[in-house]
């Protein structure tokens, strides 16, 4: 696959890059299908609101045409669009006036297991916990070692993905994904105002369960409200919606609820 930085072709990033040395940037992980890049609107509604928290001196429409042209050239695929404070000196203090730099990378689109998407996954129970930071809560900023420490956690294939929670034991996401859970025909997911990524497909189900006469609650969730749950599971803007079936020793349906909003995401995947 091909790469650029601002808008070029290109291979190399400088060394001194503010994104590689304290992770100071953003980035959004966009499924291409078509030639088109899905739910594009939503990444760049979240992608411009890391930009104003972090102070970030992006230009959303460029990022936005050159998107365009990226997923036109890549056709099937995923593009990662990462934004960074540019490249500066040693220390923590960023230099004023520095546009972001732009850096497109494409990969195909990942071959997951097609019976994860119909007949649902089981969850690996993350021990890594989230860390609590308000300023950053929501955002897909570049620092995921929590990511990786928990995904690292687990080998066996059979779980597709983990569970995490906070410091305070709250359940707030997948490793990969955001979770939601169905009770009583409520569809429930964590307040993300503390910590987690506010994912794309998250926030396209939110819009869409009203629309489709489904109550929603956004708020905090604890092991207890698994153990009760009707149906469970998690989204991400490249696989759409996978049910969850296995939990330890806690079991699912892929049920009636999670399979129609299945569908919608396949949808909104593919237009």
């Amino acid at each position: 696959m091909f790469s650029w930085v601002d808008g070029q072709p290109a291979s190399a990033l400088n060394l001194q890059n503010r994104g590689l040395a304290y992770g100071d940037g953003l980035f959004e992980t966009i499924a291409v299908r078509g030639g088109r890049p899905s739910l594009l609107s939503l990444h760049l509604e979240r992608l411009a609101l890391g930009c104003q928290r972090l102070g970030l001196e992006a230009d959303i429409a460029l990022v936005e045409s050159e998107l365009h042209r990226y997923a036109s050239l890549l056709g099937e695929g995923v593009a990662k669009l990462i934004l960074t404070r540019g490249d500066s000196q040693r220390g923590y203090a960023p230099a004023a006036g520095v546009p972001a730099r732009r850096i497109l990378q494409g990969s195909p689109l990942p071959a997951y297991p097609q019976t994860n998407a119909e007949t649902g996954i089981r969850l690996f129970p993350c021990q890594t916990r989230l860390a609590q930071q308000p300023l950053l809560a929501g955002l897909k900023h570049l620092n995921r070692l929590e990511q990786v420490l928990a995904r690292a956690e687990w080998q066996d294939s059979a779980c597709a993905e983990g569970l995490m929670r906070d410091t305070d034991g709250r359940l707030i996401e997948g490793v990969y994904s955001n979770l939601f859970l169905v009770r009583d025909g409520v569809l429930l997911t964590a307040d993300l105002s503390r910590c987690g990524v506010a994912g794309v497909m998250r926030a396209a189900l939110l819009q869409q369960a009203p629309l489709l006469g489904i109550n929603v609650q956004v708020r905090d969730l604890v092991l207890e409200d698994l153990q009760q749950a009707d149906e469970v599971f998690v989204c991400n803007s490249v696989y759409g919606i996978w049910p969850v079936r296995e939990f330890g020793a806690l079991d699912w349906p892929a049920g009636p609820l999670t399979l129609k909003l299945q569908a919608v995401a396949r949808t909104l995947l593919d237009t």
